[in-house]
């Protein structure tokens, strides 16, 4: 399952500690986003169906992220399929996950 921004959610550990019920995972997602984000992610806020599920999804993105906000609004499924691809946004993004862009740029 491909996110709104391109992410592999199947790959995503925090997709990976959900699907599994495994606190461990989410421990260990939350130690290493809150370093890598300089943010306090607690493991419990580690919970996420993807953003193309009905949800939960990570408080991040519920609530937060424009890309997702962006996309759903404008109801794709993903960035991929909008007519602006890519935007300004989005580019930012792509530049810190290149992963996310070949994964978008494979569904275009």
């Amino acid at each position: 399952m491909i996110g709104c921004c391109g992410i592999d959610c199947s790959e995503c550990g925090a997709y990976i500690a959900t699907q599994t019920n495994d606190d461990a995972k989410r421990a260990e997602v939350a130690k290493q986003w809150s370093e890598q984000y300089r943010a306090d992610i607690k493991p419990e806020q580690v919970v996420c169906n993807g953003c193309a599920s009905a949800g939960p999804w990570f408080q991040y993105a519920e609530k937060i992220c424009e890309i997702r906000k962006c996309c759903t609004g404008k109801s794709h499924p993903n960035c991929a399929s909008c007519d602006e691809y890519t935007c300004e946004q989005l580019e930012g993004f792509l530049k810190q996950v290149p992963d996310a862009r070949k994964n978008l740029d494979a569904l275009r």
